[in-house]
C-alpha cells in the first residue's frame, strides 16, 4: 500500500504531517503529490491540505481521507483502521 500526502511547496502544516509519517515509520511508503500542478487537485484540496489517502495496489480503491489537523495518535488509528500496519 502507498500513502499519498497531498501537499504543496511552502506548506508548513504539510511538513508537520510528513514529520508525523516519519515518526510512524512509514515515510518510505509515502508519495507526496503537489496539488499546485493539477487544477482538479487544487480545487479539491487548496484550502484543506495536508490530506492523506491510502492507495491500494492493483485497485482504484482509496481509503477515507485523513485531513488536517491530526496528531500521531490519530494518524496511527487511521492507518490501522485502513489495513496499514504502521510498524512494517
Amino acid at each position: 500500500m502507498l500513502i499519498t500526502l497531498y501537499s504543496t511547496e511552502g506548506c508548513h502544516l504539510c511538513e508537520q504531517a510528513y514529520g508525523l509519517l516519519v515518526h510512524a515509520g512509514v515515510a518510505d511508503r509515502v508519495e507526496v503529490v503537489d496539488i499546485a500542478f493539477d487544477d482538479t487537485l487544487f480545487a479539491r484540496y487548496g484550502v484543506t491540505i495536508p490530506v492523506l489517502a491510502i492507495q491500494y495496489p492493483d485497485s482504484e480503491q482509496q481509503s477515507p481521507e485523513l485531513g488536517w489537523p491530526f496528531d500521531a495518535e490519530k494518524l496511527a488509528e487511521w492507518l490501522n483502521n485502513n489495513g496499514f500496519n504502521s510498524h512494517q
